[in-house]
């Protein structure tokens, strides 16, 4: 039994005969691959690998749910194209006591959700944002300061059901990993 890709590239009826191309691409290193792609051969031609991907199954409805509580807008900055959108995780996906529920998510914009799982925004246990100390100090353009620097103490916008609102205690848990990582 083959344990990766294998792919039939020739075949003869009448013989009954046939090859395989067993794909061990994926087997190649990360290390060989980066040496490989500054070979200028390797830049003016394309490559690919067959990959497998653990796909989570309960991830869209999620999505959904979390989204709709939050009437399909940021709770950050009201934000509301739903295609630059994400149902983030308080309490992440990979924790074995995460759970795809929709007091464990909210909804944030791709900037502030890449913020939020970077640790330079926290949201505290009274749904209060925090911007790290040095974040707040740094001189950067428009997107530094009205996206992230002015949402600093303010208070994210919570779904109109008080039974959808984040989780308290998930908060609690995720805020002390933020504080701990200033």
């Amino acid at each position: 039994m083959a344990v990766w890709p294998v792919y039939i590239v020739y075949d003869d009826p009448r013989s009954l005969t046939f090859r395989v191309l067993a794909d061990d691409a994926t087997t190649v290193s990360t290390e060989e691959q980066l040496e490989d792609s500054f070979n200028d051969d390797a830049m003016t031609r394309r490559a690919y690998i067959t990959s497998s991907v653990k796909v989570r199954l309960h991830q869209r409805g999620f999505r959904e749910k979390v989204l709709n509580a939050y009437k399909t807008q940021c709770s950050l900055c009201r934000l509301k194209h739903a295609e630059l959108l994400d149902a983030a995780h308080i309490i992440p996906d990979n924790e074995p006591d995460s759970t795809p529920t929709v007091d464990n998510g909210i909804a944030l914009c791709k900037l502030h959700h890449a913020a939020f799982d970077s640790f330079i925004l926290g949201i505290t246990p009274d749904y209060e944002i925090k911007i790290r100390e040095d974040i707040l100090n740094e001189k950067d353009g428009p997107m530094l300061q009205y996206g992230l620097k002015e949402m600093h103490s303010k208070n994210i916008i919570l779904p109109s059901s008080k039974s959808l609102w984040p989780n308290q205690n998930f908060l609690d848990r995720r805020y002390q990993k933020f504080v701990a990582a200033r």
